[in-house]
């Protein structure tokens, strides 16, 4: 039975749903996920167990967080009547074109939040014109609330954009160069995991897939709680390992033994092992190759994923990772 320990710093996601499909989005979020959002027993249960765990430190994401306004209040109270110290909120701040925007912040302030972490960057520039993120600090510095934006670094060369209308990949590519999407992407620095994987895929020299499965280090990673998330229906997901989904009462009490045989490959033995089990499978590798081992493991889950037959893979991810019709 495979235990996570001490649980450290977790980003609750009440949602999936997003008005934006980043390109670098770790966790395939879009308009194409369903409406859900974080229900009040499941918030009270995920607080019960992150306690449990001994987590004392979260921010909340999604998704787009204020896509329901009075669920996230919700969350925000819950988080508080547990004892858990809530950092900020994230956003991509679509919402501040609205009127009732500064009573939303004050209503936010009301409820005991101190910093929105305020995405603005070329990839969100595609989707939300940006001076909504401005706007939105702007309101935040008049009413008191604390805000960071996330990455201010990008604001010069968004300077140089139409700030009114968000901009396809050609007009931004036509302004500040062919190269945004992998200048943007180290930047960040980015894990090229959900819809990052096609930013790899574009940008980064093959290799073969046999010599990137002979990998045998264990993905110890799989379990690491410094900066974890947990999903609206309370599973655990791994930093950096999208697409792998494991309740999170599983990983605070033990994970059984063989329940999860994509999983299980992974932490003990790797793409090695994962390889194997996908050969099994009867997948056929790409002749082009793969980026990286990471890369191949993304490719590889996605292919089991879509077998039904591994309950830790959710095919939903994959799919929404791989969309095209959301972009620009």
């Amino acid at each position: 039975m495979l235990n996570a320990g001490t649980l450290r710093h977790c980003g609750i996601m009440v949602n999936y749903k997003c008005t934006a499909a980043c390109r670098h989005c770790l966790y395939s979020c879009s308009p194409g996920w369903e409406d859900g959002y974080i229900n009040e027993k499941t918030a009270r249960e995920i607080c019960r167990l992150l306690v449990k765990g001994g987590c004392r430190s979260v921010h909340i994401g999604g998704g787009e967080p204020f896509l329901d306004f009075e669920g996230l209040l919700m969350m925000v109270k819950e988080l508080a009547a547990s004892g858990i110290s809530l950092e900020y909120i994230e956003t991509n701040a679509f919402w501040a074109k609205n009127e009732k925007a500064a009573e939303m912040i004050n209503r936010l302030r009301d409820a005991g939040i101190d910093a929105l972490c305020i995405s603005v960057d070329p990839f969100h520039a595609e989707y939300v014109p940006y001076s909504l993120p401005l706007r939105l600090a702007e309101l935040c510095g008049k009413s008191g609330m604390g805000y960071f934006l996330w990455k201010q670094e990008f604001l010069p060369a968004l300077s140089r954009l139409d700030a009114s209308k968000p901009h396809s990949r050609e007009e931004i590519e036509k302004v500040l160069s062919d190269k945004y999407i992998p200048n943007t992407a180290k930047l960040y620095g980015l894990s090229y995991g959900g819809r990052a994987i096609n930013i790899e895929d574009e940008f980064t020299p093959k290799k073969d897939a046999e010599l990137l499965s002979k990998d045998k280090s264990p993905c110890k990673n799989l379990l690491s709680t410094g900066h974890f998330h947990i999903d609206l229906d309370a599973n655990f997901i791994p930093p950096g390992c999208t697409g792998i989904k494991i309740p999170l009462t599983e990983v605070v009490n033990g994970i059984p033994d063989g329940k999860y045989p994509a999983f299980e490959a992974l932490y003990k033995g790797g793409i090695n092992s994962l390889a194997k089990l996908a050969l099994q499978a009867g997948i056929k590798p790409r002749t082009e190759g793969y980026a990286s081992k990471c890369n191949l493991c993304f490719h590889v889950r996605h292919y089991l994923a879509e077998s039904g037959l591994y309950p830790e893979l959710d095919s939903k991810h994959y799919q929404e990772a791989l969309e095209t019709k959301y972009r620009n």
